[in-house]
């Protein structure tokens, strides 16, 4: 009996302690699939950081039917990764979305076009076909656009925008004169098709002064209000960050462990290696903390569009320090 007695005692206890140590549940939703995109989130989740840190974090990879910021106000996820232009057109309708951690310092988005068509300065565009890709990613390409003064309904004097898939098929095949494409992927699935660098010409937002962040971390604004949620966010970054600090150290074996959780077996080794070194270019540098004049320069340029901007006003209280301030 004595012994019942102690074994149930022993048994209650271990319960006990392992309800106090319980990991804290997060879920984070991707732009995207599992790629070196979002190499930094799936390292830490490996190499135990998040767990270190109290957490247990599911990774939700994204796709082309997934939209971040409609996953997070329907509850599914409580951080996301999107691209500031589609967070705060979002937030203009009415999903308060907040920027808590800017990961991604440089953009790595471009339009790459084929030599051939006689395109050499983004004036040149007039009069062509342009590849876009829709779902909140055509922001900045718009911005861009009404930026030089060029229409995007056709005709001599301005563009024909192509919907573009997520592939490269409208450069391969001919069917656009220039395509969006991400310094990380898709410019070197044009390269891998068969087209040689020296036949394309390509135009990087960064360097066309139109740059706006990319893959910064979102949450509702009512997390914030929750002072346990602020430290398990400020946790969770603080655990992201060494994940990418860590990919940007070893990104060979970073691009294993993205491909170690893609479900779906479509990448390669080759690619995501590749897309790892191509990624780390744009985080180099960060600590987490947004660049508030990033951010001011994002929104003058999503509010540049005249007739038709993005956004029609400065978004206020879009962005805050308070997660990264109660970084420990």
């Amino acid at each position: 009996m004595k012994r019942t007695i102690a074994l149930s005692l022993g048994l209650a206890m271990s319960l006990l302690a392992g309800t106090a140590c319980a990991a804290d549940k997060l879920t984070l939703q991707l732009k995207w699939v599992t790629q070196g995109q979002f190499a930094g989130y799936y390292v830490a989740k490996d190499k135990g950081f998040y767990e270190a840190e109290g957490l247990d974090v599911e990774i939700k990879p994204g796709g082309p039917d997934v939209a971040p910021p409609q996953v997070i106000a329907g509850g599914g996820a409580d951080v996301i990764v999107d691209w500031m232009p589609s967070a705060l057109a979002t937030r203009e309708k009415g999903v308060p979305l907040v920027n808590i951690a800017q990961p991604f310092k440089r953009s790595g988005m471009m339009l790459t076009c084929r030599k051939e068509t006689g395109i050499t300065k983004p004036e040149d565009f007039k009069g062509k076909t342009l590849g876009v890709w829709f779902g909140g990613n055509e922001y900045p390409f718009l911005s861009w656009m009404n930026h030089l003064g060029i229409k995007t309904d056709g005709g001599p004097e301005g563009v024909t925008v192509l919907k573009q898939g997520f592939n490269v098929d409208p450069l391969i095949q001919k069917q656009a004169d220039c395509i969006s494409t991400m310094t990380y992927n898709e410019y070197w699935q044009v390269i891998d098709a068969g087209i040689p660098e020296d036949q394309l010409v390509v135009f990087k937002y960064e360097d066309q002064g139109v740059a706006t962040l990319e893959d910064g971390l979102y949450v509702l604004e009512k997390s914030l209000d929750d002072p346990a949620m602020v430290d398990k966010l400020a946790r969770f970054v603080k655990a992201s960050m060494q994940g990418w600090n860590y990919a940007r150290e070893n990104p060979d074996e970073a691009a294993e462990i993205v491909l170690d959780n893609d479900a779906s077996g479509a990448q390669t080794e080759k690619h995501q290696k590749r897309m790892v070194g191509e990624i780390n270019k744009l985080t180099e540098g960060s600590d987490g903390k947004l660049d508030v004049a990033a951010a001011e320069r994002t929104v003058e340029t999503l509010m540049s569009g005249g007739s038709d901007p993005v956004i029609t006003k400065k978004p206020e209280g879009a962005w805050t320090t308070k997660v990264m301030d109660a970084v420990k």
